[in-house]
């Protein structure tokens, strides 16, 4: 099966992957609540919270060498099994430490779901439908991201705080076992004897040196630091502004519902805009509403500001996958994904625990302040990065309406359009199409 051919892999990818983050999503506050309820304060908080990434931290470059030279599904189920586990026994843990431990194993489940996902994507789609069909499974993570939140706010709450949080961590590990029911036959068998053929290990160093992918590395770790410290720490937010558990949910779960719809209409956008304008404007709007969570608002203020955050949020996430995917080397894109998790997880280390530290000296809403700093970082990263030529103007010199009226979130270059028929939506079946299965490299000049 060659890129491009039957994608119903990618309509069970992107289900299995809901479920998998909706448990993620579910048990993280939850950790938070139960943490406060066994007499954690802020800083623990925040050293709990730093706990989930830091195994991955160390893991995720080894992974994406493995998968570099083998097969990715692996991975999948090997993810579920420490999500689940690490949701469940997160709930039956008696002490602070034994829930960090199990919330880091929860952590390393869920970056080895990602590594082998990501790296499946970028090894079955086609090189002009990558933007497409990363956004198509982002949108796995977000519908998770929404329902996950909402969940725990309806089960956390009342006096038995350390029992109700308990039964939402248990809650979320049977969620997580779900996703085993869409893992069937979803990578295609001849791709992984095609990657073990190719040379030696390209350098790490060489990897980070390929133009484009410090800059994507640099904007996925801040916006993914902006929605873990949010997920984190608005339910310490809330306690100390009498905002219960179940509104809590509510919030959460908008930022994830306009990140979908962020990503529903991300084709559109990149035509308008392009990826460098995209990037930059959503970087820097996002730092701005960062800024003001920390403001003591209304809750409907707080509801519209979310809402916003998460619509610029949704546009970092898809667009840093492509742009590390299409610069890096064709023989080690999986290790390049595993690089740009790696500087996620170092953010999710960094940025909780510094959370936690500002937290403890200026107040708990201090470190949204940190966080829009960050992102003003990214966005003048963003500026100043290249543009590929998958996206952005090429689009809008050949595009067509279909991909916008359909819910595509990934921008596909004109150059894709010319040579073959318009791309399915998830899950139909077309006949397989010959071409070149490496993605397009950016313009090293």
């Amino acid at each position: 099966m060659v890129p491009g051919g039957n994608r119903g892999w990618l309509l069970r990818l992107v289900i299995a992957f809901g479920f998998a983050q909706a448990a993620v999503s579910m048990a993280r506050p939850a950790v938070s609540y139960r943490a406060l309820a066994l007499g954690a304060d802020e800083r623990a908080v925040g050293v709990i919270a730093g706990v989930y990434a830091l195994l991955p931290l160390f893991a995720a470059v080894p992974l994406g060498r493995r998968t570099d030279h083998g097969r990715c599904a692996p991975l999948l189920p090997a993810g579920v099994v420490l999500i689940a586990g690490g949701c469940a026994l997160s709930g039956d843990a008696g002490s602070l430490w034994t829930m960090a431990l199990w919330s880091g194993v929860m952590g390393l489940g869920h970056l080895c779901f990602v590594i082998g996902a990501q790296s499946l994507v970028a090894r079955q789609s086609a090189p002009h439908e990558q933007d497409r069909n990363f956004g198509h499974f982002t949108i796995g993570a977000s519908l998770g991201q929404l329902i996950g939140p909402i969940a725990a706010g309806a089960l956390i709450g009342g006096p038995d705080m350390a029992g109700s949080s308990a039964l939402a961590l248990v809650v979320a590990g049977a969620g997580a076992a779900v996703a085993f029911t869409s893992l069937w036959r979803i990578e295609h068998p001849g791709t992984a004897k095609s990657r073990a053929r190719q040379g030696a290990r390209v350098p790490v160093a060489g990897i980070l040196r390929a133009r484009g992918v410090p800059a994507g590395i640099l904007i996925s770790l801040s916006v993914l630091s902006a929605t873990d410290v949010l997920t984190a720490y608005l339910p310490v937010v809330g306690e100390h502004r009498g905002i219960s558990p179940a509104v809590i949910g509510v919030l959460l779960s908008l930022r994830a519902a306009a990140t979908i719809a962020c990503r529903l209409v991300l084709t559109p956008l990149l035509r308008l805009l392009g990826r460098t304008v995209l990037l930059t404007v959503t970087c820097l709007l996002a730092a701005l509403l960062c800024a003001g969570v920390a403001l003591p608002v209304p809750v409907w203020a707080l509801a519209l500001m979310l809402v916003a955050l998460g619509f610029c949020l949704g546009v970092g996430q898809p667009l840093s996958m492509t742009t590390v995917v299409q610069a890096a080397p064709d023989e080690a894109r999986s290790t390049a994904l595993a690089l740009r998790l790696t500087g996620n997880r170092l953010g999710q280390v960094a940025a909780p625990a510094a959370a936690g530290l500002i937290a403890g000296v200026a107040g708990v809403a201090a470190p949204f302040v940190m966080l829009g700093a960050l992102l003003l970082l990214s966005s003048g990263v963003a500026l100043r990065s290249p543009s590929t030529g998958a996206t952005g103007a090429t689009d809008a010199a050949g595009a067509t309406d279909a991909a916008g009226a359909t819910g595509a979130t990934g921008a596909t270059g004109a150059a894709g359009r010319a040579a073959g028929p318009r791309s399915p939506e998830i899950g139909q079946d077309v006949p397989d199409r010959a071409g070149d299965s490496r993605p397009c490299r950016e313009s090293k000049g």
